[in-house]
C-alpha cells in the first residue's frame, strides 16, 4: 500500500532550518527539502515562527504524522539545557511545549548530533551493526551520538572529554585543523589520540565519522592508529532531518 503521509524532520542550524517529510521505509526525504536563514540571533519564538512555516508548507504531505526537531544543544525531556550557534535564551526553554505553541501540533525536539546518529544508525555506515556505535561529527565542534543496540544514549557530549589536559574538541574538530593548518597527518595523529580515548572508555564495536569533512575520509581515516573500525557517514546534510523524523515516529508509536 503507497503511504500517503510522511513524519516530518526539521534540522535547527545557526545558518539553515531546513526540512522534509522521511520517508522511513528508505530513510530518505519523501519531497525535496525547504530551507530558510536561520533569523538573526536565533531566538526561540523566531526559529519557532520559521518551524511553522515549514510545517505548513508540507502540511498535505505529513497529516497526522509526528513531527521532530533538532536543536543544536542537550535537550532534556524537551527542555533545552545548552546552545550552540543559537540565541542563549534557549536554555532553559521547553522547546517542545514553545514549539507546539506556534504550530498547533505535538513536537519532539532531540540533538543534532542525537538524530545525525540515529539516522546513520537505521540507513547509512552503521546500519546492522549489533552492540555500540559511537558517531561522531568533525565541525565547528565535536559533536557524539551513542547507540547501543539500536537505541539511543541521548547528550553525550563526548567531543569535551578531556585528553592530554584540553577539551578535545579544541584540538582535534576540523575547525582545529584549518585554524592552525594543519596537514591531514598532524591531525590525525590528533584524531588517533582522541578515538583511542574514547574506545579505552567505552569500547565501542564501531566509530562512524560524519561533518563535512567525512566527504575527504580517505585523506585521514586510513592514518589513525586505532582498534575500532571506523567509516564515513553515509546521510551527509539528510541525516539530521531523518534522524528527528525517525526518532518522533518511535516516539508516537511507543
Amino acid at each position: 500500500m503507497t503511504r500517503t503521509s510522511y513524519p516530518l524532520g526539521i534540522d535547527v542550524g545557526g545558518t539553515g532550518i531546513k526540512g522534509a517529510p522521511v520517508d522511513l521505509d528508505k530513510g530518505a526525504f519523501a519531497s525535496e527539502r525547504i530551507r530558510f536563514e536561520t533569523p538573526a540571533g536565533a531566538s526561540p519564538d523566531a526559529v519557532a515562527d520559521v518551524i511553522a512555516q515549514i510545517v505548513e508548507h508540507f502540511a498535505d504531505m505529513i497529516g497526522d504524522e509526528p513531527i521532530g526537531v533538532t536543536i543544536p544543544g542537550v535537550v532534556q525531556h524537551g527542555v533545552v539545557c545548552t546552545a550552540a550557534n543559537i540565541d542563549k535564551a534557549w536554555i532553559g526553554t521547553n522547546a517542545e511545549e514553545l514549539i507546539s505553541a506556534h504550530i498547533g501540533r505535538d513536537v519532539l525536539v532531540v540533538n543534532d548530533a542525537d538524530a545525525a546518529g540515529i539516522a546513520e544508525n537505521f540507513y547509512g555506515a552503521a546500519k546492522d551493526t549489533d552492540g555500540l556505535v559511537l558517531v561522531t561529527t568533525l565541525g565547528t565542534g565535536i559533536g557524539t551520538a551513542v547507540i547501543n543496540d539500536g537505541v539511543l544514549v541521548p547528550n553525550s557530549e563526548l567531543g569535551h572529554i578531556e585528553v592530554e589536559g584540553h577539551d578535545a574538541e579544541t584540538r582535534a574538530a576540523h575547525s582545529a585543523k584549518e585554524r592552525e593548518e594543519l596537514s591531514y597527518g598532524k591531525w590525525a595523529k590528533r584524531l588517533t589520540k582522541y578515538y583511542t580515548s574514547l574506545e579505552n572508555l567505552l569500547w565501542p564495536d564501531l566509530f562512524v565519522v560524519g561533518g563535512g569533512v567525512s566527504k575527504k575520509a580517505e585523506k585521514f581515516l586510513p592514518l589513525l592508529d586505532i582498534r575500532t573500525p571506523i567509516v564515513p557517514a553515509k546521510l551527509e546534510n539528510a541525516a539530521g532531518i531523518v534522524g528527528a523524523a525517525r526518532l518522533a515516529h518511535d516516539r508516537h508509536v511507543k
